[in-house]
């Protein structure tokens, strides 16, 4: 250990919440070991997210806790999906129980943390905006592998879903290319398409459907009868859990989940390939790569992302900058105000150039 620094934070809880993705335990290792080798901090680690801290399920941490967990996937300290400022509605609003708040703040304090560390999504970083505006102390740490938080270019966990989804696609061409069929991949990605629209580009995906853009299955169905006409009698289509049609699109959100109820399809994917062989008559089946997404071990780049965000997250926790988000900002680490991601998604623009080189290359987006 070298020399220890004067620091405002003496004692900081870390938690993970939402779900698993590559390179939390990257991250975690990275503010802990920072933050116990540069500062000698005290590290309280929360078991399974909020669930953790509202039940007071919090232990130290000690150096043999955070060591050799660099390239493991999941997280040494569990994960839920608990939102304590959500009612059972499903928005952030003025209903909540203010019970689990204030076991929050009651074991914050009961514990003498100076910070709360969290590392999640959009919905965790926004539980730490809010549990901010209470009066805690938070940094947030932004993980998810569908690359959606506004505030930072790149989220860890995003590149290897990428590399496994990617993977997947170059699994499916020889299948389809023997068969001449379509093959649908459904890659995660509910509100955001960066996975699909990455994984599809990188897998040569003939027909990517993104959240952002509302398909028309007359325009997939000509793209792929011209494909056939042309000599290609297989195709691959990659699809976010998230897209829609064009009529769904113009529903209420109720609506639109009362429609999908009479399809009796299990999701997206199943339900293109069905409508797909309604418009061409060519055969086509459905690959749901699921929590696969999330598993495994962290690529080299999530690791080094990973390490680099936990490692400034320490710093600030040094200088007492509460109330921020790491991030990766044109290719710097720096941080914003908690408020800027809090509620939002980032969208993949309209205007974005991957969306130019897919379809510059042949490749149909729905429309």
């Amino acid at each position: 250990m070298g020399t220890i620094r004067e620091t405002a934070t003496k004692t900081f809880g870390i938690l993970t919440s939402g779900g698993d993705c590559p390179g939390l335990n990257a991250a975690i290792r990275g503010v802990c070991r920072a933050g116990y080798d540069k500062y000698n901090m005290t590290i309280l680690g929360i078991v399974n997210g909020y669930r953790g801290l509202i039940d007071g399920d919090i232990r130290l941490l000690t150096p043999q806790d955070f060591s050799g967990i660099l390239t493991s996937g999941g997280t040494i300290l569990g994960a839920s999906r608990e939102k304590p400022f959500k009612s059972q509605g499903s928005v952030y609003d003025d209903h909540f129980s203010r019970d689990k708040v204030e076991a929050i703040k009651e074991h914050y304090h009961k514990f003498n943390m100076d910070c709360l560390v969290v590392l999640g999504g959009n919905g965790t970083n926004t539980t730490g905006y809010l549990l901010s505006q209470e009066g805690l102390n938070v940094i947030g740490l932004p993980k998810t592998i569908d690359n959606d938080i506004v505030g930072t270019d790149l989220t860890f966990g995003f590149h290897s879903a990428l590399a496994i989804g990617t993977e997947a696609i170059d699994r499916l061409h020889p299948t389809a290319h023997s068969h001449n069929r379509v093959m649908i991949i459904e890659l995660m990605g509910h509100k955001a398409g960066w996975l699909a629209l990455y994984a599809g580009l990188a897998g040569g995906g003939d027909v990517i459907l993104l959240p952002e853009i509302p398909y028309d299955i007359k325009a997939i169905g000509r793209h792929l009868v011209r494909r056939a006409q042309n000599g290609k009698h297989f195709s691959i289509v990659v699809v976010a859990e998230g897209a829609l049609s064009i009529e769904e699109a113009e529903m209420e959100k109720k609506e639109r989940k009362r429609y999908r109820e009479q399809t009796a399809v299990p999701s997206i994917g199943y339900r293109v390939a069905h409508e797909i062989e309604g418009e061409t008559g060519m055969v086509a089946k459905a690959t749901v790569l699921g929590y696969v997404q999330r598993g495994g071990i962290p690529c080299a780049s999530d690791r080094v992302l990973a390490t680099s965000l936990g490692a400034a997250a320490a710093d600030l926790l040094a200088q007492g900058e509460y109330g921020r988000m790491l991030g990766l900002v044109h290719n710097e680490i720096q941080s914003v105000d908690l408020s800027v991601p809090a509620g939002k998604v980032k969208a993949v623009p309209l205007d974005h150039y991957m969306l130019n080189t897919a379809e510059a290359v042949g490749t149909c987006l729905g429309r």
